[in-house]
Parts: C-alpha cells; sequence; structure tokens
C-alpha cells in the first residue's frame, strides 16, 4: 500500500532532517508511524534508494538507519531488509562513507562497534568520516553471518518474483540529485511530470506513488465447480411449489444473460414459467441478443423440446449465431462457435423444430463458408439428405 499525503510528508520531513542526531529520527519514525505501517514505509524508502539519483548522500543514510533500527529489537535475521542492507554493504559502486555506515549498522564496522555513531547528523558523518578507520569485509562473510538464518520465503514467493518492478529509472533524470541542479526545473513549454518541477516536491510525490504491488503474471483462475445440491437447496423445487415465483423473484430480462450464463438450467425453469407472461417477448429479445455461447445455445435447444417457441425467435436466433460465427476474428474461437452452432442446428433439425426450407440457402452458405470444419461438413451432408 502507497503512503498517504500526510505519510509522504512526515518521511520527506525525516529525510530531509540532515542536521539531527540520526537515533532521533529512528525515534520519531517509530512514534509517528505505527508497527503495522513499518513494513510498507520502509518498502517505499528501499524504492528510492535502489535508484541512487533520488536521494542525497544524508538522505540515504537516514534511510538505511531507519531500515535497519526500525527493526533492531529483533534478531537481525527477523528483518524483511536485511538482504538488501547487507548488499547495499557490498555494492563497490556505492560511495565508501555509506557502505562504513551500513556496516557499523551491522555491527561490522571495525573498532566502533556500538550505536555511538547514531549520536551523530548524517552531514556531520560525513564531514568527519576516515576510510581508513574502516574495514570492508567480503559480501560471502556478511551474507552467512546476517543472511543464512533469513527464511525468504517469508517475504518473496516465486511469483512475486516473476513480477516486473513498478518502478523505472527516468534516464532524463539527472545523475546527481544536487537540490541546486537546473535539471529539475520544468523548461518552458515541457510538459510537468513526476521528477521535475521542485525536488521537495517531486520527492513528496514518489512517496505517495510508491507500493508494493508490481506488475505481475496474470495467472489462471478457473471457475471453482459446484457444491453438489443439498436437499432443500433446489430452486426447481421451489418453482414447482409456487408457480407466482417467478413474477416476484427478481429476474428481470436485464439480468436474463447473467443467469444464463451461470446458470442455464435454472434459466430454461424459468423462461418455461413465463411463457404465456405478457413479458415473454422481452425476455426473448435479450435472449436473441445476448453474445453466444454454449450456454445460451443449450437454453435455445432445451426451451425448443419443452415449450412451443415462435418461429421468428427461433430463426433470428439462429441467423445471430450464423453471424456471430462469422464476424469474429480469433480463429480458434470461431473455430469452436462454428462446431457449437452445427451441433446445434443438427439438433434442432433431427427434432424437427425448424423447418430446413425456410433457412436452407442461409444454412447452406454458412456450411461451406466453413467446409473446413467436420461438423459443418457433417450438417451439409445432413442437408442433402433432406433436400
Amino acid at each position: 500500500m502507497a503512503l498517504s499525503f500526510e505519510e509522504s510528508n512526515v518521511m520527506h520531513a525525516l529525510l530531509t532532517s540532515e542536521q539531527r542526531p540520526m537515533n532521533e529520527l529512528v525515534g520519531e519514525f517509530s512514534s509517528k508511524f505505527g508497527r503495522p505501517r513499518f513494513f510498507a514505509v520502509c518498502n517505499s524508502l528501499v524504492l528510492l534508494l535502489e535508484d541512487r539519483r533520488m536521494l542525497k548522500s544524508t538522505e540515504r543514510l537516514i534511510a538505511f538507519a531507519i531500515l535497519h533500527q526500525t527493526y533492531s529489537s529483533q534478531p537481525t535475521s527477523v528483518n524483511p531488509f536485511i538482504s538488501y542492507i547487507v548488499n547495499a554493504a557490498c555494492d563497490d559502486e556505492a560511495e565508501k562513507c555509506e557502505r562504513a555506515f551500513i556496516l557499523q549498522l551491522l555491527g561490522s564496522g571495525g573498532s566502533n562497534g556500538g550505536k555511538e555513531f547514531l549520536e551523530q547528523s548524517a552531514a556531520n558523518y560525513i564531514k568527519v568520516f576516515d576510510s581508513s578507520a574502516h574495514a570492508f569485509p567480503q559480501y560471502e562473510q556478511l551474507q552467512q553471518q546476517y543472511c543464512d538464518k533469513v527464511h525468504s520465503e517469508q517475504y518473496n514467493s516465486f511469483f512475486k518474483n516473476a513480477a516486473v518492478k513498478n518502478v523505472v529509472p527516468d534516464p532524463d533524470l539527472p545523475q546527481s540529485c544536487d537540490a541546486n541542479s537546473q535539471e529539475f526545473d520544468l523548461q518552458p513549454g515541457a510538459k510537468p511530470k513526476i521528477g521535475s518541477g521542485d525536488r521537495d516536491e517531486t520527492l513528496t510525490e514518489l512517496l505517495q506513488h510508491l507500493s508494493l504491488e508490481g506488475l505481475g503474471p496474470q495467472w489462471i483462475r478457473p471457475r471453482p465447480p459446484m457444491l453438489p445440491i443439498q436437499d432443500g437447496e433446489q430452486v426447481v423445487v421451489e418453482l414447482s411449489k409456487d408457480p407466482k415465483l417467478v413474477y416476484h423473484c427478481g429476474l428481470t430480462p436485464r439480468k436474463l444473460p447473467e443467469l444464463v450464463e451461470n446458470n442455464p438450467l435454472i434459466a430454461v425453469e424459468v423462461l418455461t414459467k413465463l411463457i404465456n407472461s405478457p413479458e415473454i417477448a422481452d425476455y426473448f429479445t435479450v435472449l436473441v441478443n445476448m453474445e453466444m455461447s454454449l450456454h445460451s445455445m443449450e437454453v435455445v435447444n432445451r426451451l425448443t423440446t419443452a415449450v412451443e417457441l415462435p418461429k421468428e425467435f427461433v430463426r433470428m436466433y439462429i441467423t445471430n449465431c450464423i453471424s456471430s460465427c462469422e464476424n469474429i476474428k480469433d480463429k480458434y474461437m470461431q473455430n469452436r462457435l462454428v462446431r457449437l452452432v452445427c451441433v446445434f442446428l443438427q439438433s434442432l433439425i433431427r427434432n424437427r423444430i425448424i423447418d430446413v426450407k425456410d433457412l436452407f440457402i442461409e444454412v447452406q452458405a454458412f456450411c461451406i463458408e466453413f467446409s473446413r470444419i467436420r461438423e459443418a461438413a457433417g450438417l451439409f451432408r445432413l442437408l442433402k439428405t433432406l433436400e
């Protein structure tokens, strides 16, 4: 979850307090944000730290102090950002001042193993920094010391690792985040965007827009099968008990397509009981104009054997089925729909629901157009036997 406007302002104020002792800033962070918000806010800091152009050197030290010290009351392996912190300590491209500071946070910075250095301000730490007073251990040593105990499955998953990060560095941003850099100024006639204009406003706005959600792959989630019907749960029984239930159950013509797609058998039962209703024409109009599918054809096919349907409705439905097959662009979906329509038409013909003479030319042209499909060829042979 991204930061709110108020939270981003608080975080920005902490990061830019380069003259205040860092332990005070960490304490204020803990008091301003509750424990439930620690992870989300610290994750926003990590996203900012990953692009070196976003934060000044002093702001980076403050951010690392917060990342580490926020979880310092617990074992180091519990810190969800410990792997990132260790990697940053061994980053050869980082300034030695920053690496030494992180190593001191980890307790591996030479003789000064305590946390007295946090009583300094970030600006003063950089000012008095002496690289000769610090040792820089190898990555493997730190990895073994701090990361081997981390149960990474608590914070990451295979699916999350397959996601694309939702933060992409802008190549047009300046390589340096100097507050006086003119690169942040909006050029005449240019369109404003994040990264242009006032630097403080840019940083605050970024904090509001950074979130945990990356661009992950869309995994197929099939609709779960329906549970077995228990006694007392059958709608058909209730429809049989009360013939007028269909009139006050709330099923309007507008809602019919959803019922057809999700429960075609109940849709057949309802339409069968509405056949003598003055509004049945409205239901037929919706049914004939809805998107063609296996379920809609199943409903019409069952209705033809249950009640006497208006010939004009059946004719129009068949015409729309043929038109849908001709207009669909996806070849796979087209072939699938053609097969369904051919089986549907064969059923209507064999059960003498339709008079082939009324649709002979239209259906024959349909069969010839899709003669490459086996079911269409079978339907064409059936037509020839009835010719």
